[in-house]
């Protein structure tokens, strides 16, 4: 699949460029120039041709964290196949951005030269000025008003390979039904073992240097700059079969404390939470909990995500181990059921063991409990530990059946479901994890009478 690279000086419309192409607000778009710090890959339709495009964070040396995002960017434009070098109509042409740009020919790809902010016919004469740039491929555009932004798109689309045609010639010896059968097993498949993480943590616990030591890659940008990180930077890999996708969000401040565009970011953080699978809480075990972890903690409890807690920097930890899990499952009793690690993204100590765990949290997060089973566990349960009585009359399980997964949801039907104490409701929820081994996964229980419709209750 062909990759399209935006490039460009900071504020001069990447990202609304990014965003008009994929027909949906998906990057952060804002007038603080430097906004995009990592890069942003998603696969696009043009004029019916896939493509991956690739939103880039601003050329510009304003310091060394801005120095990370213009080598990650033209790093992307070597990768790339074709590139799109944008620049503000509305400014007179950049000695700096003509250098960038001449030697971005001299890789011989379909390169275009994109002027931003050409709002109306006026304005179009001074598109003259920028055939200095030495090409021939000039757009004037206007992302904001979607002005002569079709023009670019058919000259991208003609850069583009053509479907391929898949041709059923008919024969004795092919059983159609089958044939559908077999074409609709891979989808199936695919969306069974695809995996979405999000790595978690409030600023500078090291969730970008995790996803990089996770990918043996840099793929996120790493500084000692307090919010490198503000839009979500996912990245797939494939381990044991499972496509995994982890998600880089922005480190989470004091809601006090959140300012500028990092009111976007925790927007969108919130927005990826609702589609992903298992969070991964990354703490600093140097610093020990603080209430800030605990309020993200919340955000994985509020959407009911698989849980793996990372205590990261224990190459530099002050306290043993038993005394760091003590604090953790004091702190963050609501999240009891994640299993703990400790590693080191630095050194990259131990961050290999997170796969397999990942992939038996997720196993637990889809599990569907036999029927039978199920029935028998919360019978023996309701035997050992009797429900106390609601307003004096008896209160009883009647039968109980799983109705969804992610996390499992099971309806339990009773004779009086609003007389379930939600400490039993808890019990009953650790039994049932310790029998079926249901680490890592929280496990809904929802009370209702008999024909009660299924709807999601509380654990």
């Amino acid at each position: 699949m062909k990759k399209i690279a935006i490039l460009g000086k900071p504020n001069v419309g990447k990202s609304s460029l990014f965003n008009r192409i994929l027909k949906q607000r998906d990057a952060i778009v804002s007038e603080q120039a430097g906004t995009t710090r990592d890069i942003k890959r998603r696969i696009v339709t043009i004029e019916d041709k896939e493509a991956e495009i690739i939103d880039t964070g601003g050329l510009e040396d304003r310091d060394e964290l801005f120095e990370k995002v213009k080598d990650k960017s033209l790093k992307a434009a070597k990768d790339a196949d074709i590139i799109l070098y944008m620049v503000d109509g509305k400014m007179l042409p950049n000695e700096e951005d003509k250098k960038i740009f001449r030697s971005l020919q001299k890789l011989g790809k379909p390169i275009a030269l994109v002027v931003n902010k050409i709002d109306n016919d006026r304005e179009e004469e001074n598109v003259w000025n920028f055939y200095e740039f030495g090409t021939e491929n000039i757009f004037p555009i206007s992302v904001s008003h979607n002005r002569k932004v079709k023009r670019l798109l058919s000259w991208i689309a003609n850069h583009l390979p053509k479907k391929e045609q898949i041709e059923l010639v008919a024969d004795e010896d092919i059983d159609f039904d089958e044939l559908l059968e077999l074409q609709e097993e891979p989808k199936h498949q695919e969306e069974e073992k695809e995996i979405k993480v999000a790595i978690l943590g409030r600023v500078n616990v090291g969730k970008s240097s995790l996803l990089n030591a996770l990918l043996k890659e840099e793929r996120s940008i790493v500084s000692d700059v307090a919010g490198t990180t503000i839009d979500t930077v996912d990245e797939s890999t494939i381990y044991e079969d499972k496509v995994i996708t982890f998600i880089d969000t922005a480190g989470i401040r004091r809601r006090g404390k959140i300012v500028g565009i990092e009111k976007y970011a925790l927007n969108r953080t919130q927005k990826m939470l609702q589609k992903a699978d298992v969070a991964l809480l990354v703490l600093d075990a140097s610093e020990g909990i603080t209430e800030q972890d605990e309020r993200i903690a919340g955000y994985i409890d509020k959407y009911n995500l698989a849980c793996i807690i990372v205590l990261n920097k224990w190459d530099i930890a002050q306290k043993e181990y038993k005394e760091a899990v003590e604090e953790v499952r004091r702190r963050l009793k609501f999240l009891h059921y994640a299993p703990i690690i400790t590693l080191s993204a630095k050194t990259r100590k131990r961050v290999d063991r997170l796969f397999s765990l990942i992939l038996k949290v997720f196993s637990n997060y889809t599990k569907w409990l036999p029927t039978a089973q199920l029935n028998r566990i919360i019978k023996e349960a309701q035997m050992r530990h009797q429900i106390p009585a609601f307003k004096g009359k008896p209160v009883k399980i009647l039968y109980a059946t799983q109705y969804d997964t992610k996390p499992p949801k099971i309806a339990l039907i009773m004779n009086r479901p609003e007389g379930l104490h939600f400490s039993y409701k808890r019990y009953l929820a650790n039994v049932l994890r310790e029998f079926f081994d249901l680490e890592g996964t929280p496990i809904i229980l929802s009370p209702r009478k008999r024909g009660e419709r299924e709807e999601e209750g509380e654990e």
